[in-house]
């Protein structure tokens, strides 16, 4: 298969923040926040003004309601001035990644020459929100007109409709086609693959294992600290369990499906907080502002297929990618595949290897085989580092360029699934 011309756009510099764990309370930095702390720390170190950008790009899942264009809000906040639009994209998951790929082809068309693109999400701050049938009482308290129309209503009032508010979170995170949460597709997985709850455990374990040795070694140097309103210092990702086992794992109780699922918060993705940046550039902005670039997109791919499967979106995305290309997939320095869930990430990996699959899903002759797991998320994932869904896909991005730029390699794929049925995936080069 011939590859289309892809004009080089030209990864120049990266950032996030760390990602902190929700702790049942919302966390002490607003989603414009995350990302203006880090964004303006990366405009900082570059050498033209935050207001030679020609757009910022935002991804962001869940904005809060007086941040609900977040992505002009936070280009305001960076100093942008008011002459540099600002926007924000939503594809759930892959809504960083987004941001990246729009970016891309604004570049491409030459609308724009130098964007900054990322993805934020701050979901301990997600909010509660009143059932259809409080808001009904509240709309007829509005219209009553006497204190005895008041009073009817106020003996109508039952504890259980103030007491049992919409969980923002769930609500975003279930399906409205297939009526099932993220988690109750991964138990899709589970069962399709026939993947056991200690496999999952055991892969579970080793992202924390990956982080915590990540984290020894200082090989995530693209965050930037965090200080709150009371001088604490935020400065890595605090969603590590250095004392993870397949033991402690296994106490845990299946969430999503009680009586016979096998996925549980410790195989999964943490709620989390946090912002990740790219700064990308065409030619002519490297040339002009004598930039140096430290990689490269090559190729972006997104599908679609059923949402009772999503996570296998990064199958049917990468796939195309590899055929491309020309590649198969252990041809690739490194793989990142966002881990929304062990049975998720497990699950594409044996789809890959299923000849049935490969044959009905993907029209393929034969199987790609078995991915080299060495390969893989080796500074572990977002089941260790947690998945503020706006900002995964630009984080991946950005992990994955350090990785193969640390290691003297070549070029990796960055994939993730999609809430809704949806994969992204990019082939991300050095230079």
């Amino acid at each position: 298969m011939t590859v289309a011309p892809f004009a080089p756009v030209y990864i120049v510099d990266g950032a996030r923040t760390p990602f902190l764990k929700s702790r049942n309370v919302p966390g002490p930095f607003s989603a414009s926040d995350l990302a203006a702390i880090s964004g303006r720390a990366l405009l900082a170190r570059q050498p033209f003004a935050p207001g030679q950008l020609d757009e910022v790009i935002v991804g962001c899942a869940a904005p809060s309601v007086d941040e609900v264009n977040i992505g002009r809000v936070i280009a305001l906040r960076l100093g942008c001035g008011n002459k540099v639009p600002g926007w924000t994209v939503m594809r759930n998951c892959a809504s960083g990644m987004q941001a990246i790929d729009s970016a891309i082809a604004n570049i491409q068309l030459g609308r724009s020459q130098l964007v900054m693109a990322g993805g934020v999400d701050a979901l301990s701050r997600t909010h509660l929100l009143y059932s259809d049938q409080m808001v009904l009482w509240f709309a007829k308290m509005a219209q009553a007109r006497t204190l005895g129309a008041r009073l009817a209503l106020f003996a109508r009032l039952r504890p259980a409709m103030l007491l049992r508010p919409v969980i923002g979170i769930v609500k975003g995170l279930t399906d409205p086609v297939v009526n099932l949460m993220m988690g109750q597709t991964a138990e899709n997985l589970a069962w399709t693959f026939g993947i056991s709850r200690r496999e999952m455990d055991a892969f579970s374990v080793e992202s924390h294992k990956k982080v915590a040795a990540a984290q020894a070694a200082g090989r995530f140097e693209e965050i930037v600290p965090l200080i709150d309103a009371s001088g604490k210092v935020y400065a890595a990702d605090d969603g590590v369990r250095h004392d993870s086992s397949v033991g402690n794992l296994a106490r845990l109780k299946p969430f999503f499906d009680r009586s016979y699922g096998k996925i549980t918060p410790g195989n999964s993705s943490q709620i989390t907080d946090g912002a990740a940046w790219l700064l990308l550039a065409s030619a002519e902005a490297v040339e002009k502002y004598g930039l140096q670039p430290i990689g490269k997109i090559t190729d972006t791919q997104w599908a679609g297929l059923d949402p009772a499967q999503m996570g296998l979106g990064p199958v049917h995305a990468a796939t195309p990618i590899l055929q491309r290309h020309g590649l198969r997939l252990n041809d690739l320095d490194a793989w990142e595949i966002n881990e929304a869930f062990a049975a998720q990430v497990m699950g594409c990996i044996k789809a890959w290897e299923d000849p049935v699959y490969c044959s009905e899903q993907l029209g393929l002759d034969a199987p790609l085989g078995a991915l080299d797991e060495s390969k893989l998320n080796v500074d572990g994932g977002a089941i260790a580092l947690g998945h503020p869904v706006g900002a995964s896909g630009a984080r991946i991005v950005l992990h994955l360029l350090n990785i193969l730029r640390r290691e003297n390699k070549k070029r990796g794929i960055a994939t993730i699934c999609i809430g809704g049925g949806q994969g992204g995936a990019m082939l991300v080069e050095t230079v």
